[in-house]
Parts: structure tokens; C-alpha cells; sequence
């Protein structure tokens, strides 16, 4: 059976020609949202996806917006309110070294190079110039991690553990 991957939610539509306002969940949203690509929609009360091709896409705020081929006004994408998109794991690409998507390290046991076990991503934040990792851990602390050479030495997603070598005040 094939295993499917989030995308990103339809949360509203915006304007009257058919653009839905979609809130990512995806890794790579450049590369996903491209013209032309296929996404399928899963509503709450359908039994099977709806197959969509991406018309267009574009950022504002803090949203995707998209359109979809054949879909030219809000009437027909107004159903599509509290939908998931998603993809196949057959969709995902090959990543460069010292490359992984999202699933790959949520959930990962994040432990310093001297043995020290700081707790799990939980949660994986994308502010800009490098990604932020959200460790939980023991007592509900949260830790931020960022996702740079100089912090994190070895990531392992078969066995999922992360090594960090902690600069200064990292973790106090």
C-alpha cells in the first residue's frame, strides 16, 4: 500500500478565481508547488483523493497560494476547505548528502558526541538562512538546534539519532 506524505492544509480560499490558501507542511514548497505537478487532495468526509494539477503558485504572508487546472473560480475550490494535500512516497526525490525531509528527523533522539541525551525533534522550524530543530526533552524542556555543520556532526535516519557537538550556551 502506498505510503502518503503532508503536503500542506487548504485553509481558505482568496479572491474569486479559484486560489486556495494552503498552510505548508511541506519541506521543499519551491519544488512541490511547481506548475504542472500533481497533488492529491484529501478531504475529511471523501472516501478517495482528488487528483489536482498545479496552475500556479505564489507566497503571501505567511501562506502558499495555489491554483489548480480547471478550476477557475471559488465556487469549485470552496469545498476544498480543511483539506490535506498530500503526495506518494513514490513522489519524493533523491536528496543531496547532508540533505532529509521533515519525517526523516521528527522523531530522531538527539544525544551530544560526549553521550549526553538531550531528548527528540518534535518539530522542525524553517526561519531563514538554516532550519531550527526543536528538541523535546526530558520534563518537557524544548531545546533550539540549529541545523548547521558547526552544531550537528552526524545524523543517522536509519537508527534515528542525531549527534551534536553544542557550541557555548546552547544548551543552558
Amino acid at each position: 500500500m502506498e505510503k502518503w506524505f503532508n503536503v500542506g492544509k487548504i485553509v481558505n480560499t482568496h479572491g474569486i478565481r479559484g486560489e486556495v490558501r494552503v498552510i505548508s507542511k511541506t519541506d521543499f514548497p519551491e519544488e512541490r508547488y511547481k506548475t504542472g505537478n500533481i497533488l492529491y487532495l484529501f478531504l475529511p468526509k471523501a472516501k478517495d483523493p482528488i487528483e489536482l494539477k498545479v496552475k500556479s503558485h505564489r507566497s503571501h504572508k505567511n501562506f502558499d497560494l495555489l491554483t489548480f487546472e480547471g478550476l477557475e473560480n471559488i465556487n469549485e475550490v470552496e469545498k476544498f476547505r480543511d483539506g490535506i494535500l498530500k503526495v506518494p512516497e513514490s513522489y519524493l526525490g533523491q536528496l543531496e548528502e547532508d540533505e532529509f525531509y521533515f519525517h526523516e528527523i521528527i522523531g530522531c533522539l538527539v544525544a551530544t558526541t560526549k553521550g549526553e541525551e538531550i531528548g527528540k525533534v518534535t518539530e522542525i522550524l524553517t526561519p531563514g538562512a538554516n532550519d531550527v530543530w526543536v528538541i523535546k526533552g526530558k520534563g518537557g524542556k524544548e531545546t533550539l538546534i540549529p541545523y548547521i555543520h558547526d552544531v550537528v556532526k552526524k545524523v543517522d535516519v536509519k537508527e534515528k539519532v542525531i549527534l551534536i557537538e553544542p557550541m557555548e550556551g546552547l544548551l543552558s
